[in-house]
């Protein structure tokens, strides 16, 4: 019986796995979208949502069964439920790529060459993930807190980019829509990151026991 559970918990495990992946290539593609312009990755991110929202759906189902089959005690069941927390922030990760990547097609005559402090915050979001996910396949706890540590970084380039685009618009009017349009983008990136700073707490809680942030 418990060699079946194990084999069961493995699968969860390479499910889980491959929904962070798809996550990560969902940034990717959305960086894509937004940076070089590139407007085919919209439909791609829109199908690796769908992607990711039907894994979701498999993993819950898994975890379900789990609990009702083998009455997990303990660590397994700290994974299992770990699990189902993690993959509602990966869902909405994917939800937040793809409006990343509808707001990018309409940024109409903008020099991405002012837009360094929004590509260094999409890579610190995507090495949270990367990192994150990391974590939860080597159970490095280390690797987590530092997760946990990197979202504060997240939030002060939010912050210095929103007061950079006041002041861009300010001085350029007439550039005011994709001024904002840009902030959205950063709120939405400011969020993936809080997520991924969720994913790290959970698994901090799969390792531990103990769950010391909020659940956002």
């Amino acid at each position: 019986m418990r060699n079946r559970f194990d084999k069961q918990l493995d699968m969860l495990n390479d499910s889980l796995i491959e929904m962070g992946t798809m996550c990560e290539e969902a940034i990717s593609i959305a960086s894509l979208s937004l940076f070089k312009k590139d407007f085919g990755a919209q439909v791609s991110v829109t199908s690796l949502e769908s992607e990711i929202y039907q894994k979701e759906r498999e993993i819950e189902s898994l975890c379900l069964k789990l609990f009702i089959e083998q009455q997990p005690v303990a660590r397994d069941l700290r994974q299992i439920s770990a699990t189902l927390k993690i993959i509602t922030d990966m869902k909405r990760i994917g939800n937040q790529a793809t409006n990343i990547s509808d707001i990018s097609s309409s940024l109409n005559d903008f020099d991405y060459n002012r837009c360094k402090k929004i590509q260094n915050m999409v890579l610190a979001v995507s090495e949270m993930l990367k990192t994150s996910i990391d974590s939860y396949i080597s159970k490095n706890l280390k690797l987590a807190e530092s997760v946990i540590a990197s979202d504060d970084i997240v939030d002060k380039l939010f912050i210095e980019i929103k007061s950079d685009l006041i002041n861009f618009i300010s001085k350029e009017p007439n550039q005011a829509e994709n001024a904002i349009d840009l902030l959205m983008i950063c709120k939405y990136l400011e969020k993936i990151g809080d997520h991924a700073e969720n994913i790290a707490r959970w698994i901090e809680f799969y390792i531990t026991g103990e769950h010391k942030g909020e659940d956002l």
